[in-house]
């Protein structure tokens, strides 16, 4: 018997990842192991489940030594490194789950960010760099990046989830401080990459419908939480304001804004591939700046918060991640 797909799970109907975590309503009840079995193993990763892509090919340009290359060897290396560390730490969410059905997803978020991690490494592979070098390789470009920037998100998780033993405030922190902040930036990867390295493309389109489950199941955790524990909601905002404090302060912008500039150095180079190709409706990505596409994905990533904060009942919340009023 064929398993029947849900459409948040299948490749060619689930939404994008912004629209899927601003309207998608999941919980951990329905996103089970069987669920994950069936609808992710059978249905997201069918023909993708090593690579990541269905024979999309690498174009030989990728290949090559220069900005495009390097800014996709950025992206991804730094990228795999992160979703490594969020495979680690989410082993304290299956130990500290509450029951069982908060332990099974978690277990498989913990597959699928692992799963991340490989495809995001691999693709280096793919794009030359040998195999045997890898990780020396990642380690090498990440050397920075993972103090300044992973450390201290990687310390407030585990303060929380490890030693404290707090659950949904766990949650919280993956939810609406790390996936929250991010996800935008993968929405941009796989729109901007998509003539330019097809493979990379699609293997961020399949993180993405991962990520739509994991936004939409942890809030719906935090939700049904604050319903039946009320007097819970201070200690969430403390943990709200200390991630709003977090990413005031690591310089994440940096690293960002220089891979952003070796792309657009490179997407120039390509100009004839890019000449009709809209990276989001009514902007051709030939005409953005690096400065544009980052101010898009934090325009992306307050639109998404507001919307899942609304969903949570955390409005009151919306201020302190934003910095600014919302009405």
């Amino acid at each position: 018997m064929t398993a029947v797909i849900p459409p948040e799970a299948d490749w060619e109907q689930a939404p994008g990842l912004l629209t899927g975590a601003k309207t998608l309503e999941l919980s951990a009840e329905r996103c089970n192991l069987g669920y994950w079995l069936s609808a992710v193993a059978q249905g997201t990763l069918r023909d993708r489940a090593v690579t990541g892509h269905h024979n999309a090919a690498v174009p030989p340009f990728m290949k090559q030594d220069g900005p495009l290359r390097e800014a996709m060897m950025l992206e991804l290396g730094l990228r795999s490194v992160a979703e490594e560390k969020a495979t680690r730490i989410l082993s304290y969410y299956v130990a500290n789950a509450p029951g069982i059905v908060e332990m099974e997803f978690y277990a498989t978020q913990l597959i699928d960010e692992a799963r991340h991690s490989k495809v995001f490494r691999d693709h280096l592979v793919e794009l030359g760099v040998p195999a045997a070098e890898l990780h020396d390789t990642i380690a090498e470009m990440s050397r920075e990046y993972v103090p300044e920037v992973l450390q201290p998100v990687e310390d407030l998780a585990a303060r929380i989830i490890r030693d404290e033993r707090d659950f949904v405030g766990g949650v919280a922190v993956f939810t609406i401080v790390i996936e929250g902040v991010l996800a935008p930036a993968a929405e941009l990867a796989e729109r901007k990459w998509d003539r330019l390295d097809p493979a990379a493309s699609e293997i961020s389109r399949g993180a993405a419908i991962d990520e739509i489950r994991h936004l939409t199941v942890g809030s719906s955790i935090i939700r049904d939480h604050l319903i039946r524990h009320p007097e819970y909601r201070p200690r969430l905002m403390e943990i709200l304001a200390a991630g709003r404090e977090l990413w005031d302060r690591v310089p994440d912008r940096k690293y960002v804004m220089y891979r952003e500039e070796l792309f657009q150095k490179g997407m120039a180079q390509q100009a004839d591939l890019l000449r009709d190709y809209e990276v989001w409706p009514g902007r051709l990505l030939l005409d953005t700046t690096p400065e544009e596409r980052y101010d898009m994905a934090e325009r992306w990533t307050d639109e998404m918060a507001e919307s899942r904060l609304r969903f949570m009942g955390l409005e009151d919340a919306l201020p302190l991640l934003s910095g600014t009023d919302v009405a």
